[in-house]
Protein backbone atom coordinates (compact mmCIF):
# COMPACT_ATOMS: atom_id res chain seq x y z
CA UNK A 1 0.00 0.00 0.00
CA UNK A 2 2.87 2.36 0.76
CA UNK A 3 4.15 1.77 -2.79
CA UNK A 4 0.80 2.88 -4.25
CA UNK A 5 0.87 6.02 -2.08
CA UNK A 6 4.42 6.83 -3.25
CA UNK A 7 3.48 6.34 -6.91
CA UNK A 8 0.41 8.53 -6.46
CA UNK A 9 2.48 11.24 -4.74
CA UNK A 10 5.01 11.18 -7.59
CA UNK A 11 2.27 11.49 -10.20
CA UNK A 12 0.67 14.29 -8.20
CA UNK A 13 3.97 16.16 -8.06
CA UNK A 14 4.32 15.91 -11.84
CA UNK A 15 0.70 17.01 -12.29
CA UNK A 16 1.15 20.15 -10.17
CA UNK A 17 4.37 21.12 -11.96
CA UNK A 18 4.26 24.35 -13.98
CA UNK A 19 5.75 22.53 -16.97
CA UNK A 20 2.74 20.24 -17.00
CA UNK A 21 0.47 23.26 -17.46
CA UNK A 22 2.48 24.29 -20.50
CA UNK A 23 2.33 20.75 -21.88
CA UNK A 24 -1.46 20.65 -21.36
CA UNK A 25 -1.89 23.97 -23.16
CA UNK A 26 0.22 22.68 -26.06
CA UNK A 27 -1.84 19.47 -26.16
CA UNK A 28 -5.10 21.43 -26.36
CA UNK A 29 -3.77 23.60 -29.20
CA UNK A 30 -2.47 20.59 -31.12
CA UNK A 31 -5.75 18.72 -30.61
CA UNK A 32 -7.68 21.68 -31.95
CA UNK A 33 -5.41 22.11 -34.99
CA UNK A 34 -5.41 18.37 -35.74
CA UNK A 35 -9.22 18.42 -35.57
CA UNK A 36 -9.35 21.29 -38.08
CA UNK A 37 -6.93 19.46 -40.36
CA UNK A 38 -8.94 16.22 -40.22
CA UNK A 39 -12.17 18.04 -41.09
CA UNK A 40 -10.50 19.94 -43.93
CA UNK A 41 -9.18 16.67 -45.38
CA UNK A 42 -12.55 14.92 -44.95
CA UNK A 43 -14.29 17.67 -46.91
CA UNK A 44 -12.04 16.98 -49.91
CA UNK A 45 -11.18 13.30 -49.56
CA UNK A 46 -13.10 10.31 -48.27
CA UNK A 47 -12.20 9.23 -44.71
CA UNK A 48 -13.70 5.98 -43.47
CA UNK A 49 -14.67 7.13 -39.98
CA UNK A 50 -15.98 10.58 -40.97
CA UNK A 51 -19.02 11.47 -43.04
CA UNK A 52 -18.43 13.83 -45.99
CA UNK A 53 -18.72 17.56 -45.30
CA UNK A 54 -18.01 17.10 -41.61
CA UNK A 55 -18.61 20.30 -39.64
CA UNK A 56 -15.54 22.22 -38.53
CA UNK A 57 -16.98 22.29 -35.01
CA UNK A 58 -15.58 18.77 -34.65
CA UNK A 59 -12.26 20.48 -33.83
CA UNK A 60 -13.88 22.28 -30.88
CA UNK A 61 -15.36 18.98 -29.71
CA UNK A 62 -11.91 17.37 -29.77
CA UNK A 63 -10.43 20.27 -27.77
CA UNK A 64 -13.23 20.02 -25.18
CA UNK A 65 -12.73 16.25 -25.01
CA UNK A 66 -9.08 16.77 -24.10
CA UNK A 67 -10.09 19.48 -21.61
CA UNK A 68 -12.52 17.09 -19.91
CA UNK A 69 -9.81 14.46 -19.59
CA UNK A 70 -7.58 17.06 -17.93
CA UNK A 71 -10.39 18.09 -15.56
CA UNK A 72 -11.00 14.48 -14.53
CA UNK A 73 -7.29 13.99 -13.86
CA UNK A 74 -7.44 17.14 -11.74
CA UNK A 75 -10.36 15.65 -9.80
CA UNK A 76 -8.37 12.47 -9.14
CA UNK A 77 -5.42 14.42 -7.76
CA UNK A 78 -7.56 16.71 -5.58
CA UNK A 79 -9.51 13.83 -4.00
CA UNK A 80 -6.75 12.98 -1.52
CA UNK A 81 -6.63 16.57 -0.26
CA UNK A 82 -10.33 17.27 0.19
CA UNK A 83 -13.51 15.30 -0.54
CA UNK A 84 -15.48 18.57 -0.58
CA UNK A 85 -13.14 20.08 -3.19
CA UNK A 86 -13.39 16.92 -5.30
CA UNK A 87 -17.19 17.32 -5.29
CA UNK A 88 -16.71 20.89 -6.50
CA UNK A 89 -14.46 19.53 -9.23
CA UNK A 90 -17.26 17.18 -10.30
CA UNK A 91 -19.48 20.20 -10.89
CA UNK A 92 -16.69 21.94 -12.80
CA UNK A 93 -16.57 18.92 -15.10
CA UNK A 94 -20.36 18.96 -15.47
CA UNK A 95 -20.27 22.63 -16.51
CA UNK A 96 -17.60 21.89 -19.14
CA UNK A 97 -19.65 18.95 -20.45
CA UNK A 98 -22.66 21.26 -20.80
CA UNK A 99 -20.61 23.86 -22.67
CA UNK A 100 -19.32 21.14 -24.98
CA UNK A 101 -22.93 20.08 -25.62
CA UNK A 102 -23.82 23.69 -26.46
CA UNK A 103 -21.04 23.84 -29.06
CA UNK A 104 -22.19 20.49 -30.45
CA UNK A 105 -25.71 21.86 -30.94
CA UNK A 106 -24.31 24.87 -32.81
CA UNK A 107 -22.49 22.41 -35.05
CA UNK A 108 -25.90 21.10 -36.19
CA UNK A 109 -26.60 24.37 -37.97
CA UNK A 110 -25.92 24.68 -41.68
CA UNK A 111 -22.75 26.58 -42.47
CA UNK A 112 -22.62 29.50 -43.01
CA UNK A 113 -25.26 30.15 -40.37
CA UNK A 114 -28.30 32.08 -41.56
CA UNK A 115 -31.35 32.86 -39.45
CA UNK A 116 -33.72 31.44 -42.07
CA UNK A 117 -32.03 28.02 -41.83
CA UNK A 118 -31.76 27.82 -38.03
CA UNK A 119 -33.48 24.86 -36.39
CA UNK A 120 -35.25 25.89 -33.20
CA UNK A 121 -34.72 22.67 -31.22
CA UNK A 122 -30.89 22.79 -31.49
CA UNK A 123 -31.01 26.53 -30.73
CA UNK A 124 -33.05 26.07 -27.54
CA UNK A 125 -30.92 23.09 -26.48
CA UNK A 126 -27.78 25.17 -27.02
CA UNK A 127 -29.11 28.05 -24.93
CA UNK A 128 -30.30 25.67 -22.21
CA UNK A 129 -26.91 23.95 -21.92
CA UNK A 130 -24.95 27.23 -22.03
CA UNK A 131 -27.02 29.05 -19.40
CA UNK A 132 -27.22 25.88 -17.29
CA UNK A 133 -23.41 25.76 -17.29
CA UNK A 134 -23.33 29.44 -16.30
CA UNK A 135 -25.69 28.88 -13.34
CA UNK A 136 -23.63 25.89 -12.16
CA UNK A 137 -20.49 28.01 -12.49
CA UNK A 138 -22.11 30.63 -10.23
CA UNK A 139 -23.28 28.06 -7.67
CA UNK A 140 -19.88 26.37 -7.44
CA UNK A 141 -18.19 29.76 -7.02
CA UNK A 142 -20.28 30.35 -3.88
CA UNK A 143 -19.72 26.71 -2.84
CA UNK A 144 -15.93 27.10 -2.86
CA UNK A 145 -16.13 30.46 -1.09
CA UNK A 146 -18.27 29.07 1.75
CA UNK A 147 -16.34 25.82 2.11
CA UNK A 148 -14.81 25.12 5.53
CA UNK A 149 -12.43 22.20 5.95
CA UNK A 150 -12.86 20.53 9.32
CA UNK A 151 -10.71 17.56 10.32
CA UNK A 152 -12.66 14.48 11.40
CA UNK A 153 -9.53 12.81 12.81
CA UNK A 154 -8.20 13.35 16.33
CA UNK A 155 -4.46 12.81 15.81
CA UNK A 156 -1.89 13.46 13.08
CA UNK A 157 -1.43 9.70 12.70
CA UNK A 158 -5.14 9.21 12.01
CA UNK A 159 -5.12 12.13 9.57
CA UNK A 160 -2.22 10.60 7.65
CA UNK A 161 -3.98 7.24 7.60
CA UNK A 162 -7.16 8.82 6.20
CA UNK A 163 -5.19 10.71 3.54
CA UNK A 164 -3.34 7.53 2.54
CA UNK A 165 -6.65 5.70 2.13
CA UNK A 166 -7.94 8.46 -0.15
CA UNK A 167 -4.71 8.37 -2.16
CA UNK A 168 -5.11 4.63 -2.72
CA UNK A 169 -8.71 5.15 -3.82
CA UNK A 170 -7.64 7.98 -6.12
CA UNK A 171 -4.94 5.80 -7.68
CA UNK A 172 -7.52 3.07 -8.35
CA UNK A 173 -9.76 5.73 -9.90
CA UNK A 174 -6.87 6.72 -12.17
CA UNK A 175 -6.44 3.11 -13.34
CA UNK A 176 -10.19 2.80 -13.97
CA UNK A 177 -10.19 6.04 -15.93
CA UNK A 178 -7.29 4.84 -18.09
CA UNK A 179 -9.12 1.55 -18.66
CA UNK A 180 -12.36 3.30 -19.68
CA UNK A 181 -10.50 5.68 -21.98
CA UNK A 182 -8.66 2.79 -23.63
CA UNK A 183 -11.97 1.00 -24.22
CA UNK A 184 -13.41 4.15 -25.79
CA UNK A 185 -10.48 4.33 -28.23
CA UNK A 186 -10.76 0.62 -29.10
CA UNK A 187 -14.50 0.99 -29.76
CA UNK A 188 -13.79 4.04 -31.92
CA UNK A 189 -11.23 2.09 -33.95
CA UNK A 190 -13.69 -0.79 -34.43
CA UNK A 191 -16.91 1.13 -35.11
CA UNK A 192 -15.78 4.59 -36.23
CA UNK A 193 -18.00 6.16 -33.54
CA UNK A 194 -16.59 7.76 -30.41
CA UNK A 195 -18.74 7.44 -27.30
CA UNK A 196 -17.09 8.68 -24.10
CA UNK A 197 -17.46 6.93 -20.74
CA UNK A 198 -17.79 10.01 -18.54
CA UNK A 199 -21.17 8.83 -17.22
CA UNK A 200 -19.64 5.45 -16.31
CA UNK A 201 -16.82 7.22 -14.49
CA UNK A 202 -19.35 9.21 -12.47
CA UNK A 203 -20.98 5.93 -11.47
CA UNK A 204 -17.61 4.80 -10.12
CA UNK A 205 -17.35 8.11 -8.23
CA UNK A 206 -20.61 7.32 -6.41
CA UNK A 207 -19.12 4.13 -4.99
CA UNK A 208 -15.91 6.00 -4.17
CA UNK A 209 -17.86 8.56 -2.13
CA UNK A 210 -19.61 5.75 -0.25
CA UNK A 211 -16.29 4.02 0.50
CA UNK A 212 -14.84 7.26 1.88
CA UNK A 213 -17.95 7.68 4.02
CA UNK A 214 -17.67 4.17 5.45
CA UNK A 215 -13.95 4.53 6.12
CA UNK A 216 -14.42 7.92 7.79
CA UNK A 217 -16.70 6.36 10.41
CA UNK A 218 -13.66 4.85 12.11
CA UNK A 219 -12.57 8.38 13.05
CA UNK A 220 -15.90 10.08 13.68
CA UNK A 221 -19.49 8.90 13.79
CA UNK A 222 -20.95 12.36 14.36
CA UNK A 223 -24.26 12.81 12.60
CA UNK A 224 -23.14 16.03 10.87
CA UNK A 225 -20.17 14.32 9.22
CA UNK A 226 -22.19 11.23 8.36
CA UNK A 227 -24.89 13.32 6.67
CA UNK A 228 -22.34 15.50 4.86
CA UNK A 229 -20.46 12.62 3.23
CA UNK A 230 -23.72 10.83 2.39
CA UNK A 231 -25.02 14.01 0.76
CA UNK A 232 -21.89 14.28 -1.38
CA UNK A 233 -22.63 10.80 -2.72
CA UNK A 234 -26.25 11.80 -3.43
CA UNK A 235 -25.09 14.90 -5.34
CA UNK A 236 -22.84 12.68 -7.47
CA UNK A 237 -25.87 10.48 -8.25
CA UNK A 238 -27.79 13.56 -9.45
CA UNK A 239 -24.86 14.57 -11.66
CA UNK A 240 -24.66 11.03 -13.05
CA UNK A 241 -28.36 11.02 -13.94
CA UNK A 242 -28.12 14.48 -15.53
CA UNK A 243 -25.41 13.26 -17.93
CA UNK A 244 -27.86 10.91 -19.66
CA UNK A 245 -31.06 12.93 -19.15
CA UNK A 246 -32.81 14.61 -22.12
CA UNK A 247 -32.39 18.35 -22.78
CA UNK A 248 -33.79 20.74 -20.15
CA UNK A 249 -34.15 17.94 -17.58
CA UNK A 250 -30.36 17.55 -17.52
CA UNK A 251 -30.03 21.24 -16.64
CA UNK A 252 -32.68 21.01 -13.92
CA UNK A 253 -30.89 18.04 -12.35
CA UNK A 254 -27.45 19.67 -12.56
CA UNK A 255 -28.64 22.94 -11.00
CA UNK A 256 -30.60 21.03 -8.33
CA UNK A 257 -27.48 19.07 -7.42
CA UNK A 258 -25.47 22.31 -7.22
CA UNK A 259 -28.03 24.04 -5.02
CA UNK A 260 -28.16 20.92 -2.86
CA UNK A 261 -24.42 20.91 -2.08
CA UNK A 262 -24.42 24.69 -1.60
CA UNK A 263 -27.30 24.40 0.88
CA UNK A 264 -25.52 21.50 2.57
CA UNK A 265 -22.38 23.62 2.96
CA UNK A 266 -24.23 26.58 4.45
CA UNK A 267 -26.12 24.40 6.95
CA UNK A 268 -22.97 22.44 7.85
CA UNK A 269 -21.07 25.68 8.46
CA UNK A 270 -23.90 26.96 10.65
CA UNK A 271 -23.77 23.90 12.89
CA UNK A 272 -19.96 23.98 13.01
CA UNK A 273 -20.06 27.61 14.12
CA UNK A 274 -22.59 27.00 16.88
CA UNK A 275 -21.07 23.72 18.07
CA UNK A 276 -17.73 25.48 18.62
CA UNK A 277 -19.29 28.27 20.74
Amino acid sequence: MNLIVRIYDSLGHVWSNHRTDRFISLGLILGFLVGLAIVAISRNFEIAFLPPKTNYFLAIDIAFQILLIIEILGLIFVLSRSVADSVGKQFEILSVILLRSAFKEFGNFNQPVEWSSILYDPLFHMLSDAFGALVIFLIIGFYYKKQRHEKITKTDEEQQEFISFKKILAFILLLIFIYLGSNDLVNFAQTGKYVDSFSTFYTVLIFTDILILLFSLRYSSKYYNLFRYSSFAFATILIRVSLTAPPYINIMLGITAGLFVLGLTLIYNYFLRHSSN
